[in-house]
């Protein structure tokens, strides 16, 4: 396997994304961060208040960290911005290593305790935002990576693929990504790329602090094993260079449970599963219709 030099981490102005994008940093790759957030003022914790958090910032973490970082400005909803985005990394690298797909929609009700119908309808776009801008940018990805023979695609997922989790957009967001590196496998076999779906425990991010405040009683016992955001972005590398990750291609995979695999801490913690309170991934099936 080709070690990974060239990294793309969508939606990482903050939260997932930035952890992940300054974890690829600590392994010394070039990292292009992407997002919307060039000031703040765009996203909105749960409370209403304005979240922290720019692809500018997020580009000198990963430097600081040990790489490079690259801020790009870009819109995942717009295929032409995206189209634009990969012809940057072509021209500017010439190959792309690792693409993670994390960017998504986050609607300001997502976490309230309300049926889908009483939630605005605006809460669909992590459909549009989530599921089918994933499958853009990894149709970008698959056409660089297949023509080097290396690559690998990943997924930030969740349990709520599972279990019920903040209503049935999210979780059919998370269920079709991991349907995703599962088929998305199926077609890349053999070309030296792979493709995993991560699903990660609760996280320490912006976010997941005001949800603390906002729902102490939902989220406190979470909060005291959350992972850093930067434990998935390690993974997802050991996933890209160990030989044990190509035999797990086309797997969606508890982040806690194949770190400890693969020989992965979380600043030397291990992680809880959570695979007995929220649900199991699939298995996958072997069964191919054309």
């Amino acid at each position: 396997m080709v070690e990974p030099k060239v990294a793309l981490v969508t939606g990482a102005s903050r939260g997932a994304g930035a952890g992940i994008a300054r974890g690829f940093g600590e392994k010394g790759m070039t990292v292009y961060v992407t997002g919307r957030s060039t000031a703040p003022g765009l996203a909105h914790g749960w409370d209403g208040s304005v979240l922290p958090g720019t692809v500018a910032e997020t580009a000198e973490a990963v430097t600081k960290a040990g790489g490079k970082g690259i801020p790009v400005v870009c819109d995942h909803s717009d295929d032409t911005q995206v189209a634009a985005l990969f012809e940057q990394i072509e021209r500017e690298q010439g190959r792309l290593d690792i693409l993670v797909n994390n960017a998504a929609y986050m609607h300001r009700q997502l976490i309230e305790k309300k049926p889908f119908w009483e939630k605005e309808l605006a809460a669909v776009g992590i459909l549009d935002v989530g599921l089918r801008s994933a499958y853009v940018a990894s149709w970008h990805a698959a056409k660089m990576m297949v023509r080097q023979g290396s690559g690998t695609i990943a997924f930030s997922s969740s349990f709520g693929a599972s279990c019920y989790m903040h209503g049935p957009a999210y979780g059919a967001q998370k269920a079709g990504i991991d349907k995703f590196a599962h088929d998305m496998e199926h077609d890349l076999r053999d070309t030296g790329v792979r493709t995993f779906s991560i699903w990660m425990g609760p996280l320490v991010t912006e976010r997941s602090a005001i949800a603390r405040e906002t729902n102490p009683e939902q989220y406190e016992g979470f909060i005291e094993t959350a992972e850093n955001p930067e434990f998935t972005g390690h993974i997802i590398y050991a996933l890209a260079t160990d030989p044990k990750g190509a035999a797990l291609s086309g797997r969606t995979l508890i982040g806690a449970e194949v770190a400890r695999d693969l020989g992965v801490t979380d600043r030397g913690k291990e992680r809880p599963s959570y695979r007995e309170m929220l649900g199991s991934p699939p298995e996958p099936n072997p069964a191919a219709v054309y």
